[in-house]
């Protein structure tokens, strides 16, 4: 929920909606990026990620699944397109002047495309991740397939590219709170409306990129903040809500989403919704 926690700039009718995009991303960062840790941890697991890999990371965000990936030994390159803001973060946390010069080497950012991250010079890529989770907009997996394309002619062959995506809506208790972003966005019938995960989401992406499907997952990833305030925040810096913020205004979809959270509001004042994510993981042919 690239993305984040899905792709931040999605087509939709009607003017951008006014937010600012520096304060946006450092809630992504500060606030819900963190949300998905438990699914990098188990795919860097499932696929032993170590110092042999060499990872490229597409809507790499502000860069926590890529600094996880090199706490590794992984050499990685993060591709981010959408946000420069996030990628602005991202060189914060994986080039700082702290770190030694071989580090340094074995860390690329790319703000452009996929094919912007192509090096003559280096080995082909052994891993592609795409963590952003799809199938909770109408056409979120449309600019997936692209960046898919652009990016398994850097990879070896056989190599796991990785997508990632929502677990099914009775799995997923913050999908009562997407579907606010649905509702005061009907008039402008967006194209970033919230929809129900469907079973095959991944595959269909993989197949239409010329991937082989070769195993899958399911990971549990529960959002919790400390406060309603957090989590309002949390949820608007994915992007999700920005077709409704269009619609409406951004103090109505604020209390309209911390209506829809007091349910999952613990008697502490925390916020806590339990979720599942699914994991795909295919092979470049």
């Amino acid at each position: 929920m690239t993305p984040t926690l899905v792709r931040q700039h999605l087509p939709h009718a009607g003017p951008a909606p006014r937010v600012d995009l520096c304060a946006r991303a450092r809630d992504w960062s500060e606030i819900q990026e963190r949300m998905l840790v438990p699914l990098y941890e188990a795919v860097y697991e499932r696929l032993e990620v170590g110092p042999g890999t060499r990872l490229l990371g597409l809507g790499c965000g502000s860069g926590l699944a890529l600094v996880m990936a090199a706490s590794r030994g992984a050499a990685v390159t993060g591709v981010e397109s959408a946000s420069p803001e996030r990628l602005a973060l991202a060189r914060r946390r994986l080039l700082p002047e702290a770190w030694d010069t071989r580090a340094r080497a074995a860390t690329r950012l790319v703000d452009g495309s996929p094919g912007d991250a192509a090096d003559a010079a280096a080995p082909a890529y052994t891993l592609v991740t795409a963590f952003e989770p799809i199938g909770c907009l109408a056409g979120d997996s449309e600019g997936l397939g692209e960046a898919l394309a652009a990016a398994t002619p850097l990879a070896e062959r056989g190599a796991p590219v990785v997508l990632a995506g929502w677990g099914p809506p009775e799995r997923c208790a913050t999908s009562s709170v997407l579907r606010v972003a649905t509702k005061l966005a009907d008039p402008l019938r967006s194209t970033g409306s919230w929809r129900p995960a469907l079973r095959d989401d991944l595959e269909e992406v993989a197949q239409r990129a010329g991937l082989r499907p070769d195993g899958s997952g399911r990971v549990a990833c529960p959002f919790g903040y400390a406060d309603v305030d957090s989590a309002v925040r949390g949820l608007l810096s994915t992007g999700l809500f920005d077709a409704a913020i269009s619609a409406t205004d951004r103090a109505q979809v604020d209390k309209e989403v911390e209506e829809a959270l007091h349910p999952h509001q613990r008697r502490d004042g925390t916020v806590w919704m339990p979720n599942v994510f699914r994991y795909l993981i295919a092979r470049v042919p």
